[in-house]
């Protein structure tokens, strides 16, 4: 079992700043990619982010240039650094981590922090 625990969600007016985190504990030793999924009400949850052990993010389109996504594996970290927010950008913002078992791939998920981008 792994247990993710997020936090620096908030409200932030449009072209704002936030900086979230998330702390991996449990059985992290197999942990294969740490990133960020995003939920907006009435909607589905979707990739914001996800970081390799070698720190190479992959981003969604809609995040690119704007979402930095990075990851401490000594601390059993991953970051998510987002500049030039938008309204559009408001959802509760998810933790994940994605673990591997043999072949078996295992998502585990923390609670959520929202975040809201509003004047």
């Amino acid at each position: 079992q792994v247990q993710l625990v997020e936090s620096g969600g908030g409200l932030v007016q449009p072209g704002g700043s936030l900086r979230l985190s998330c702390v991996a504990s449990g059985n992290v030793s197999n942990i294969h990619l740490m990133g960020w999924y995003r939920q907006a009400p009435g909607k589905q949850r979707d990739l914001v982010a996800t970081v390799s052990g070698g720190n190479s993010p992959i981003y969604s389109d809609s995040v690119k240039g704007r979402f930095t996504a990075s990851r401490d594996v000594g601390k059993n970290a991953v970051y998510l650094q987002m500049n030039s927010l938008k309204p559009e950008d408001t959802a509760v913002y998810y933790c994940n981590a994605m673990v591997l078992v043999g072949f078996s791939g295992y998502d585990y998920w923390g609670k959520g922090t929202l975040v809201t981008v509003s004047s």
